[in-house]
């Protein structure tokens, strides 16, 4: 599926292809920063400004309308509110002793964290649930992004110089 994605965006110019496969919740910018550096060639520079563009616009999209989306589909199909349900009690069960003892900083460290199922989207995900507000929600996105973004930055231009040897 992720290979699918990403040819389908290697059709856009490099720059707009970063932003949206940055905002796709399979890829986010663990997967597209080092792509954009080292298949499309981007400077590092480049990749990492619109790969953060992309995630928190994504990450900001997705706190804003999880809640009535979910609520609309949940009300309509019936299975979905079992598999939304298990997936917000996962979330919250694994994450509230962090959220009540670190806050915002929970937030941050946890879409900061550049493993698969954390990220932008998950992160706005549990801001819904922990009912973090808009305003510093976005920031704590936004923040997350770039130390991720960073660390995958760091580790792309290694690699690609490992691999130029």
């Amino acid at each position: 599926m992720q290979n699918i994605i990403i040819s389908y965006f290697s059709t856009f110019p490099k720059e707009w292809a970063v932003f949206f496969l940055s905002m796709v919740p399979i890829t986010e910018l663990r997967a597209t920063i080092p792509l954009a550096i080292i298949k499309f060639e981007m400077a590092p520079a480049l990749a990492i400004f619109y790969a953060i563009l992309g995630n928190t616009l994504m990450g900001a999209l997705v706190f804003i309308l999880v809640e009535p989306i979910t609520k609309m589909a949940i009300q309509k199909i019936d299975i979905l509110h079992k598999i939304w349900k298990k997936y917000i009690d996962r979330i919250f069960l694994k994450h509230e002793k962090k959220f009540e003892k670190w806050g915002a900083l929970a937030l941050v460290t946890f879409v900061a964290i550049p493993l698969p199922m954390t990220g932008a989207f998950t992160g706005a995900v549990a801001a819904s649930i922990f009912r973090i507000p808009f305003k510093k929600t976005i920031p704590l996105i936004f923040t997350g992004c770039v130390i991720s973004g960073i660390i995958m930055m760091i580790a792309s231009v290694w690699f690609r110089g490992f691999f130029d040897l």
